[in-house]
This record gives C-alpha cells, sequence and structure tokens, in this order.
C-alpha cells in the first residue's frame, strides 16, 4: 500500500467506525464526537481521492466534509445559544 491508499483507508475506517458506533447507541449523530469523525473521515477520504483523480468520489466526499462542516457550525451556534 502506498501512502494514498493509506490515506484514504484511514479515512473509510473513521467514517465506518462513526457510523458503526451510530447504529450499536454509542454516539448520537448529533453529538461532537459523531460530527468530528464524519469530518476527518471524509475529509481524509476527499483527500484520497483527489491524490488518485478520482472525481465521483471526490464530489461524494467533498460533499460529505462540507455537510459534516456545516453541522459542526450549526452544533457550536446551537450550543452558544
Amino acid at each position: 500500500m502506498n501512502l494514498t491508499d493509506w490515506i484514504g483507508a484511514t479515512g473509510v475506517t473513521i467514517l465506518l467506525l462513526a457510523y458503526f458506533l451510530n447504529l450499536i447507541d454509542k454516539i448520537s449523530q448529533h453529538s461532537l464526537s459523531y460530527i468530528l469523525l464524519n469530518l476527518a473521515g471524509a475529509g481524509l477520504a476527499c483527500f484520497a481521492s483527489v491524490l488518485l483523480k478520482y472525481i465521483p468520489f471526490i464530489i461524494l466526499e467533498g460533499v460529505w466534509t462540507l455537510v459534516s462542516l456545516v453541522m459542526l457550525i450549526r452544533y457550536f451556534m446551537k450550543t452558544k445559544l
């Protein structure tokens, strides 16, 4: 495995961890940990896709990263109210 593979595999592992923890009710989809896991995982997977120049996954993971970022902003805006 090369560095790009390791980056992508790490990102996907983080995403799957978040999904699994949510499925077994260990973390809520509205929790900070879930949002951060999704942001980190999607960001790494997107970066690996950019390195691979694979447009479909750049779009998929890029949107996933942006949605996670929006959710993070909303989380902090909500906690300040």
